[in-house]
């Protein structure tokens, strides 16, 4: 059966690899709209500049936007039911919050990376954590186009996480150790943001012991991983009940 997709932020990066990917699947998938303030250009379906002025069907959302239009397009879903994958980074605690309040209403799939690999790298430095303990360091290394304006990414923030939550020691965050003057402390986990070039996303994470190394990395070499991952949620979220979903569920559904 034909589904239907509003893209909030139609215009960005992602949003046009979305739209690419889509058109791949028109026996599977229709745009009924996009949301962009900053689109201009003709596109085969309505375009709109703001959530205010939307007033389509559709069986779901994908948001790939910036944090104050993500909470916009929240608002929408809630007040048409709408299930929606949000794939934007960098939002604050009070919006994470809102929306997982919002889950209680509506179906709500959030992840901080689309990509199946990357979401199997968690799995995999979960396990390393667990093995190796705090006899190692861990550094996370993050690359990414000069364009990128967040830093630390949202993914190297989220393979930080899957760290802590296979522990109960405190790993505070250092991002950067320049003028810090100080040796590095027990537990922490120190982030470094590499911006050039048209670079998709690497991430490496790198357990320093004594007098041994494991260094665990994920490497995008196109934006299509993560528009492919997009549409994979969408299609499973179509069929969940209100709650919040993430690439754990996803994974689990598609290797069931």
């Amino acid at each position: 059966m034909m589904k239907r997709v509003i893209i909030n932020g139609v215009g960005g990066q992602m949003g046009r690899a979305l739209v690419q990917s889509l058109s791949e699947q028109k026996d599977e998938w229709e745009i009924a709209a996009g949301i962009d303030p900053f689109c201009t250009e003709k596109l085969p379906f309505p375009l709109y500049a703001d959530t205010d002025e939307l007033n389509t069907d559709a069986d779901v959302v994908i948001d790939f936007s910036v944090p104050a239009a993500t909470e916009r397009i929240l608002d929408f879903c809630i007040a048409h039911r709408m299930p929606i994958v949000i794939c934007t980074t960098a939002l604050s605690d009070e919006l994470i919050r809102k929306i997982s309040d919002a889950s209680k209403q509506i179906p709500i799939f959030r992840s901080g990376n689309m990509s199946l690999g990357v979401n199997l790298m968690r799995k995999l430095i979960a396990d390393a954590h667990k093995t190796l303990g705090e006899a190692f360091d861990i550094e996370i290394i993050e690359t990414h186009h000069n364009r990128k304006k967040d830093a630390p990414s949202g993914t190297a923030l989220m393979l930080a996480e899957a760290i802590k939550d296979v522990d109960d020691t405190d790993h505070p965050y250092v991002y950067g150790r320049s003028e810090k003057d100080r040796k590095r402390s027990a537990g922490e986990i120190g982030f470094h943001s590499i911006r050039g070039g048209t670079v998709v996303g690497e991430h490496e994470v790198r357990f320093l012991g004594t007098d041994e190394e494991l260094s665990i990395l994920h490497r995008a070499t196109s934006k299509r991983v993560f528009a492919t991952g997009a549409i994979k949620a969408a299609s499973f979220l179509t069929e969940q009940p209100n709650g919040l979903y993430s690439m754990d569920d996803l994974v689990a559904k598609i290797t069931e």
